[in-house]
């Protein structure tokens, strides 16, 4: 499992997209946080790091089915995942691997942004900052991350072709986090089954946990995400 994860690692540095992919991520929080005017920290008036965390998942919706597009698709296409099913790994261990090194690749792509955090607090006129909220913002973008991750895995092994399944994960992330939300609000569901409905999409728990809160609830749905997508992930690899 190890071995893969550390081959996976590896390609994804051993080219230039994988440190232009993790540099844009930063580049673009680090632009509507600090330099676009009707984003920019400095109108909202407030040291708060609100204004990232409601940006980052969108641009996550793109960053992961990037990263992830190529994982088992391309093993598909070049032939090596025959390669694969010749040595000592079971599906578990070589799905395990490869979504253990996708969240190691985006553990390093959220990291840096950390020193937004420093920069927020210099700027706040008192010195101080709400750190209780930062931490449950952060473990919540770290289990957002992992669900996308897990999502785009499992489309990644449903298709020989790249692009199709970063087209693919990129739409599933899409319905999956804004998708529930939004049926969630048509008039003829108002009042009756629309909270319902939305607490079925990942934002609404992924607001919830950026409160600062940990509600075992919106614990075990993010865990359930991942658990559910791997494990359709490891069937697929099963039959091939």
């Amino acid at each position: 499992m190890w071995s893969i994860c550390k081959k996976e690692c590896n390609q994804f540095f051993s080219s230039l997209t994988g440190y232009i992919a993790i540099v844009l991520f930063l580049l673009i929080n680090g632009l509507f946080l600090f330099v676009l005017q009707d984003s920019s920290i400095f109108e909202y008036g407030y040291a708060t790091l609100e204004k990232y965390f409601e940006l980052a998942p969108w641009v996550l919706l793109f960053l992961v089915p990037a990263i992830t597009m190529r994982s088992i698709s391309e093993e598909y296409k070049s032939g090596t995942f025959e390669t694969l099913q010749t040595r000592p790994l079971t599906p578990l261990q070589i799905v395990a691997g490869k979504y253990i090194a996708v969240l190691l690749i985006l553990i390093l792509a959220i990291a840096p942004s950390i020193l937004y955090v420093f920069t927020i607090q210099s700027l706040s006129a008192g010195g101080d900052i709400d750190f209780g909220g930062l931490i449950g913002s952060y473990l919540g973008l770290f289990l957002l991350s992992a669900c996308f991750a897990a999502i785009a895995l499992c489309c990644s092994g449903h298709t020989s072709n790249a692009v199709v399944a970063f087209l693919l994960s990129g739409f599933v992330c899409v319905i999956v986090y804004f998708g529930f939300g939004a049926i969630s609000k048509l008039a003829f569901l108002k009042g009756k089954a629309d909270y319902y409905i939305e607490m079925l999409g990942i934002d609404f728990h992924y607001r919830s946990i950026s409160r600062g809160v940990l509600d075992t609830r919106d614990l075990v749905y993010f865990f359930s995400i991942i658990f559910i997508s791997l494990f359709i992930t490891q069937k697929k690899i099963s039959t091939k």
